[in-house]
């Protein structure tokens, strides 16, 4: 039977034991070991002493509390030479695989560090922009690294990143979780928007108090609140709820009836770019518009970064701001 075979309860539960021979093994005959190994590969006492950078004798003593520890005779030992006994011969190829093993996870873990990106990345984001921004870049970022597989959660609520097991997240507003390291991506901008045809027939608002002019569309928030229209007036952020003919529950629901043009809603950026870049809609109310907190991509901490951890970190950070998130390039376009 495996390791594997075994079941997982009872696996856990031979690991302490397991852990206390170790330690008691090599608290015993660590020295011996790494004196054996050295001799058994150089053939000579002297040559292994110079590899481990101690006397012949230092070596001869370590050698010989191994023997007696293990009540076997691992050498022969003659004035011209040093040959392994047929006990020192298995003993050596038994040491040499765990020395393989060791050495391959340390080279291994060297490699998911300092080698190219590979491996599992859990990837956490509020559900409006991890739908309209994060998950349409991840299919690029899986072309340009095709050996991480990323899974990507939508929540609302802020990832927890040690119940979560989340290696990046990406994160909306202001934060206050000075434990996690939090890169700010764009300014957190909301468009008023509305459909060529409702403009056609209805006009846009020229400040924020024409709204009530206007078929203002609202959105619930899970909470049971209404989102507030939020404006930058007078050197500060005000909020202001208009009245409205529709509210939905869902912001996909809100675009959908601006882009029918049943009226006018105000939107994340994220939401609403490509529509209003591809001339589906036309923004209103632009200089009023409030940039307060940001777009952020987090991660628990710089120290000791997965390779994989920060190819995505920088692939999506130059991606983001590469998009017109801050909403001045098209806004401006589709208000002339």
């Amino acid at each position: 039977m495996t390791q594997l075979d075994v079941p997982q309860r009872a696996f856990r539960a031979g690991v302490p034991n397991c852990m206390d021979s170790l330690a008691s093994c090599l608290a015993a005959n660590y020295a011996g070991i790494l004196a054996f190994i050295a001799v058994a590969t150089e053939g000579s006492f002297i040559r292994a002493g110079e590899r481990l950078g101690i006397g012949r004798s230092a070596v001869s003593r370590s050698i010989q509390r191994l023997e007696d520890s293990l009540s076997t005779r691992l050498f022969r030992r003659t004035t011209r030479n040093t040959s392994l006994t047929t006990e020192g011969e298995r003993f050596f190829q038994l040491c040499s695989i765990g020395v393989s093993h060791i050495v391959g996870a340390v080279n291994d873990m060297l490699e998911l560090r300092d080698g190219p990106p590979r491996g599992q990345l859990r990837v956490a984001s509020s559900a409006g922009f991890g739908r309209n921004v994060v998950a349409p870049l991840l299919l690029k970022f899986s072309d340009a690294y095709p050996d991480i597989a990323v899974e990507l959660v939508l929540d609302d609520k802020p990832a927890d990143f040690g119940a979560g097991n989340f290696d990046v997240a990406f994160r909306d507003g202001y934060l206050e979780d000075s434990s996690i390291i939090a890169k700010q991506l764009v300014p957190m901008v909301r468009m008023v928007c509305a459909s060529p045809a409702y403009v056609q027939g209805r006009g846009l608002p020229a400040s924020p108090e024409a709204l009530t002019q206007h078929d203002c569309i609202n959105l619930r928030l899970s909470n049971g609140r209404l989102q507030p229209w939020e404006f930058h007036m007078m050197g500060r952020t005000i909020s202001q709820l208009p009245a409205s003919r529709l509210t939905f529950n869902d912001a996909d629901l809100v675009l959908h009836a601006v882009l029918d043009g049943r009226g006018i809603a105000q939107m994340p950026i994220h939401q609403v770019w490509r529509h209003v870049a591809r001339g589906e809609l036309r923004a209103a109310l632009a200089p009023y518009a409030p940039q307060d907190g940001g777009h952020h991509i987090c991660y628990p901490s710089r120290q000791h970064l997965p390779v994989r951890s920060r190819a995505f970190i920088d692939f999506m950070t130059e991606a983001i701001r590469e998009l017109d998130l801050t909403g001045r390039r098209d806004a401006s376009r589709a208000m002339a």
